[in-house]
C-alpha cells in the first residue's frame, strides 16, 4: 500500500466533501415502514396545530436508537464551476454517528464512518481516503444529524418553514456556529409519520445538493460490523485534510 498525505483536499475530494456537507432529499421523496412500525406510528389530526418543539420531539423519538436503510438519488450543483453532479446508490445509519453510503451510478464509491474515522473507498481509483469523522460529520455536517437526532437543537437555530409540499412539513436550519461549508438547511418530513424524507443544503457559495431517499426501512438490530471498513490489498491510501 502506498500513503500519500495532501495538505488541501483536492477537487474530486471536494466535491465528495460537498456531497457529504450538503445533503438535499427531492420533494415527493418516498418511504417505507414495515405493518408494526406503522401500528405504532400515531398520525397528528389536521386541526392539530403543530409546535416547533412537538414537532422537534417527535423526530427524536422516531429516530432515537434506532437504525434506518435507504435507496438515494442525488443531485449537486457547484455554482462556481457550473456543475451539476447525479448519482445513485444506497445508504445505512445508525444511532449514534454510524453511516455508510454505497453509491453505484455513475461511479462506484463507499463512504464509511463508525462515528470516529472515515473512509472513502473509490474502487476504479484504487483509491482509499481515510480521515477523522468528526471533522466531516460534526455538528452536524455531512447529513451527520441524521445519526443523531439531538444535534439539531443543540447546533441550529431552527424555524417552520411557512410553505411546503402537501403532507410535508418544512423546517429551516441556521447553524449556530457560522461555517462556510454550511449556510442553512431545510428539512421536509412527513406530517403522519415525522419521517424526514428531504434535506437541503446551502453553503456560502451558493452550492447545493439534492438526495431523494426511497423505501425507507428502520431497524432496531442493525449490525455495527455494517460500519467498519477493511482496506483492501495493494490500495493507494491518500489522508483527507483535517485542517479546520
Amino acid at each position: 500500500r502506498r500513503a500519500i498525505a495532501f495538505k488541501k483536499i483536492p477537487g474530486n475530494i471536494m466535491r465528495i466533501q460537498i456531497a457529504l456537507l450538503s445533503v438535499l432529499i427531492l420533494l415527493h421523496a418516498g418511504f417505507a415502514l414495515s405493518a408494526d412500525q406503522a401500528q405504532k406510528t400515531v398520525a397528528l389530526k389536521e386541526d392539530v396545530p403543530l409546535t416547533l418543539d412537538h414537532i422537534m420531539s417527535r423526530i427524536e423519538n422516531r429516530y432515537n436508537n434506532m437504525g434506518f436503510s435507504a435507496d438515494f438519488v442525488q443531485e449537486s450543483i457547484l455554482k462556481a464551476l457550473d456543475i451539476t453532479d447525479s448519482a445513485t446508490g444506497k445508504m445505512m445509519v445508525k444511532y449514534p454517528g454510524m453511516m455508510r453510503w454505497e453509491y453505484e451510478k455513475p461511479d462506484k464509491q463507499i463512504i464509511v464512518t463508525d462515528g470516529k474515522s472515515l473512509w472513502v473507498h473509490r474502487p476504479e481509483d484504487n483509491q482509499v481516503m481515510i480521515g477523522a469523522a468528526p471533522v466531516f460529520f460534526g455538528e452536524g455536517k455531512g447529513a451527520g444529524f441524521l445519526s443523531d437526532m439531538t444535534v439539531l437543537r443543540k447546533k441550529f437555530n431552527i424555524t417552520l418553514e411557512k410553505t411546503a409540499p402537501d403532507g410535508l412539513i418544512g423546517l429551516k436550519l441556521i447553524p449556530k456556529k457560522k461555517a462556510f461549508d454550511i449556510s442553512a438547511i431545510y428539512l421536509f418530513l412527513s406530517k403522519k409519520t415525522f419521517v424526514i424524507t428531504e434535506i437541503v443544503t446551502c453553503n456560502t457559495y451558493d452550492d447545493r445538493t439534492s438526495i431523494k431517499l426511497y423505501h425507507i426501512a428502520f431497524t432496531e438490530d442493525m449490525n455495527d460490523t455494517e460500519f467498519a471498513f477493511t482496506l483492501p490489498e495493494d490500495v493507494d491510501i491518500l489522508q483527507l485534510d483535517e485542517s479546520p
